[in-house]
């Protein structure tokens, strides 16, 4: 933990590798944070080599109550982004039934994001600077163009959102 930030009660985080909280960031209370550690004697995961995991929030960031957030890969969440709400589920491992074994992927939030309440993100996705997920949202690929409004089941591009909105110029992370 960086100074400044904050975990709020009920927390539960286990089998992780490493988890970063940077500077004014904060995880709020009653999260679900789990992974699968690299140092794990068993058969999940053996193709997957480089394997971390991590979850890493970066500075003046909101994870707000009662989410699930699933690190078997790494979760990377950027500077000033805003899990908001409640129940989102962020999970990096399902099954391969290709090729029928577990598997997993990062899970990539830019800069100045926020996430609407009860959406899912799954391993693979990337939410680029700048943009926002709307509420009870599936994010399942990765999107590119900053500045947009996505949303649905699964998510598509909506529409375009102001640079000058200040939500994505903040230099405090806590919105008042």
């Amino acid at each position: 933990m960086n100074s400044n930030s904050t975990i709020g009660h009920f927390n539960v985080a286990v089998h992780l590798d490493l988890i970063t909280v940077g500077q004014h960031s904060s995880i709020g209370r009653s999260n679900w944070i789990t992974g699968f550690p690299t140092n794990t004697v068993s058969k999940h995961f053996l193709h997957q080599h480089d394997r971390k995991s991590h979850l890493i929030i970066g500075q003046h960031s909101a994870i707000t109550k009662n989410h699930h957030i699933d690190c078997t890969n790494v979760i990377q969440i950027g500077n000033f982004v805003t899990i908001a709400g409640y129940s989102s589920q962020l999970l990096t491992h399902s099954i391969n039934i290709e090729l029928n074994i577990q598997d997993s992927h990062s899970i990539i939030i830019g800069d100045y994001c926020f996430v609407g309440t009860a959406s899912t993100i799954l391993g693979g996705a990337s939410l680029p600077n700048c943009c926002v997920l709307g509420a009870n949202s599936l994010l399942n690929k990765n999107f590119i163009i900053p500045y947009r409004l996505y949303g649905g089941n699964p998510a598509k591009e909506i529409k375009e959102l102001g640079k000058e909105f200040k939500y994505f110029n903040r230099e405090v992370g806590f919105v008042y």
